[in-house]
């Protein structure tokens, strides 16, 4: 789950007991992302698919992260189409050529996981499959800046230069966050910025990064719900997101879309596969 940008105080660097339990709650997200990914299909509501979400998550002994949060209703942020992110699931039928952005939090044994992966919705066009792969690989791209000593400013560099260099828009509003026994812990993430600006990085930051980019304009505005952000020009938005802690002075990722892809591929679905880009353990673009 994103946030508004906003102070949040000093950034607390993890010892490698705590990082192994954030990648339990971060690994346990990505096994209800791949839940997802079993279910999601045209004609399938975002809402059945929150009530399934939620059902695993304490199945799993674990508390759903997002809800309860702010006053968030659900357990899952299924945004959809010109919705960029905290879409509330309804009960409106997915449709072929959707593409949706879901974004699941979990509480457990003291520490957040928070992960979204954009699924497209049957067949979705080829402009469509453009922004979702350039999103992914910015997301990659910023994982690899993630380095002891650099800045947060390189990581935003990174995804905010890949993005617009392909003509899409960078929300700005919006950010990504440190991540531990909050769910928004410091450092803001912005998806933009100057190369060697913002904290430095250390060996023991955990960041959620998650970019989050439009077809169009990259000005959005928030409805009437209070929480659903959407884009001013009511073009799609894309948005992807891992947990990943600093180790030895590389980028660790915590969480997975090794669950989402097996079984958008057992169902013949879309998807950008992180194969073609990194490792889960030594990230190289």
């Amino acid at each position: 789950m994103s946030i508004i940008r906003r102070i949040l105080g000093m950034i607390e660097f993890k010892k490698i007991a705590e990082i192994e339990l954030i990648r339990e709650s971060a690994l346990l997200v990505s096994k209800t992302l791949g839940l997802i990914a079993e279910h999601i299909k045209p004609g399938i509501s975002t809402l059945e698919l929150d009530k399934l979400a939620e059902t695993f998550i304490r199945d799993n002994n674990a508390k759903p992260g997002f809800l309860g949060m702010y006053d968030y209703p659900n357990t899952l942020c299924t945004s959809v189409n010109e919705q960029v992110v905290h879409g509330i699931p309804n009960d409106k039928p997915l449709k072929d050529g959707d593409i949706v952005s879901v974004d699941c939090g979990v509480y457990l044994n003291g520490f957040y996981g928070d992960h979204a992966y954009t699924f497209a919705i049957g067949e979705v066009s080829e402009d469509v499959k453009r922004l979702m792969r350039v999103t992914y690989e910015s997301l990659l791209l910023g994982i690899n800046e993630m380095k002891q000593f650099a800045r947060i400013g390189d990581i935003s560099y990174a995804i905010q230069s890949h993005c617009e260099r392909n003509g899409y828009g960078v929300v700005k509003e919006l950010v990504g966050h440190g991540l531990g026994r909050k769910l928004h812990e410091a450092p803001q993430v912005p998806n933009y910025g100057r190369k060697r600006q913002g904290p430095m990085m250390k060996n023991g930051i955990v960041l959620a990064i998650e970019p989050m980019i439009n077809m169009g304009t990259a000005s959005v505005f928030t409805l009437k719900d209070k929480w659903t952000v959407v884009t001013k020009d009511n073009k799609p938005s894309a948005h992807y997101e891992h947990d990943v802690a600093l180790v030895s002075g590389k980028p660790e990722i915590l969480s997975t879309f090794d669950y989402v892809e097996e079984n958008l591929a057992k169902k013949g679905d879309f998807f950008v596969s992180n194969k073609n880009y990194i490792s889960q353990k030594a990230i190289i673009y």
